[in-house]
């Protein structure tokens, strides 16, 4: 299958599977398995970006949710060969995986796994997968005897089916995959997989609100410059009034901005502050990123609701982007678990 998806409309292109030569594909990945040995900074700065360019292309399924799982799960086990023979790979584009943790509800609560591990067969069903049609690796959580355990299953393994989902937003595929008795690796320490997940999870919501703060400020920006240049009845719409939407997006911007980076700080800084500070980031982030497509689509009038402009992408990407991992109001639930409020 193709990395990239054909999303229609106007205008966003992706980087391709290749990363557009730029090495995206290893940017936190260590050098000892192939990669560049950077972190979750520099990985927020390509988020970013990808956010404001509507990227169409595997990255947040394959570099920031499964490559940080590898790598993760390396840390913390004493035996690294899957790490060691999957990132490789990942690291230099040749490869694109997807994390498969959801079923059908969708959630990412950990306990809800129903997949199954029999040895190293895996039976059962996932949901949602991110970026699962371009993939050719899929990472898999499943109930083994020892807890949860994360294993490495090849697309063209037999008995692995898989259906492509159609979904609010096309820019980002997501797809169904059934596991009849198939065959699968273990990766890191057996029965392991819930802190590795939770601690993917946590690093993956900073790095989403850090695309969905781009997608934010994309939308202000095109916003912005219609309003300067729109005319009717011979004179510009810069009004007040549309002044002071203007001035509410970017608010919103500067506010999930804000908490994304604060995030993705303490992710390098103080590990163990990450899920108060990335369940903030994603709530703040969500509401920036869905009130400024709505504003924006209203502020560009008849054009904003049509396929021919990228308004509506916009907003597709920040209407599911919202809901992954967890709406605003699930995110401000878990904040407030975390503080013991």
């Amino acid at each position: 299958m193709a990395a990239d998806g054909d999303a229609g409309g106007a205008g966003p292109r992706g980087l391709g599977p290749d990363g557009g030569g730029a090495g995206l594909h290893g940017l936190a990945i260590p050098e000892e398995f192939g990669g560049s040995g950077f972190g979750p900074v520099e990985q927020l700065v390509v988020a970013e970006e990808s956010g404001r360019a509507l990227l169409v292309a595997p990255f947040f399924g394959s570099v920031v949710l499964v490559a940080n799982a590898l790598v993760t799960a390396a840390d913390s086990a004493a035996d690294t060969a899957a790490a060691k023979d999957l990132l490789p790979g990942l690291a230099d584009g040749s490869r694109i995986a997807a994390l498969a943790v959801t079923e059908d509800s969708g959630s990412w609560d950990l306990t809800e796994s129903t997949v199954t591990a029999a040895g190293d067969r895996l039976s059962g069903h996932k949901s949602f997968v991110l970026d699962g049609a371009a993939a050719d690796l899929f990472l898999v959580s499943a109930r083994t005897e020892q807890g949860l355990g994360l294993f490495a299953v090849e697309a063209t393994a037999s008995g692995l089916r898989r259906k492509s989902l159609v979904t609010l937003d096309p820019t980002r595929q997501q797809v169904r995959l059934t596991f009849d008795a198939v065959a699968a690796r273990p990766v890191g320490d057996p029965g392991g997989a819930a802190a590795v997940l939770a601690h993917t999870v946590d690093l993956g919501l900073a790095l989403l609100s850090a695309e969905l703060v781009g997608s934010a400020q994309a939308v202000l920006d095109m916003s912005l410059e219609y309003a300067k240049t729109r005319a009717q009845f011979s004179r510009r719409i810069s009004f007040q009034a549309v002044k002071h939407r203007l001035a509410d997006m970017l608010v919103a911007v500067e506010s999930g901005q804000v908490a994304a980076y604060e995030a993705v700080r303490l992710a390098v800084d103080t590990p163990s502050q990450l899920p108060a500070a990335a369940a903030m980031a994603k709530a703040a982030a969500s509401k920036a990123a869905v009130f400024c497509a709505i504003e924006a689509i209203q502020l560009h009038g008849g054009i904003g609701f049509t396929y021919e402009h990228d308004a509506h992408l916009y907003y597709r990407r920040a209407h599911s982007s919202a809901l992954l991992f967890g709406d605003a109001n699930r995110q401000k639930e878990r904040l407030a678990s975390l503080l013991g409020i």
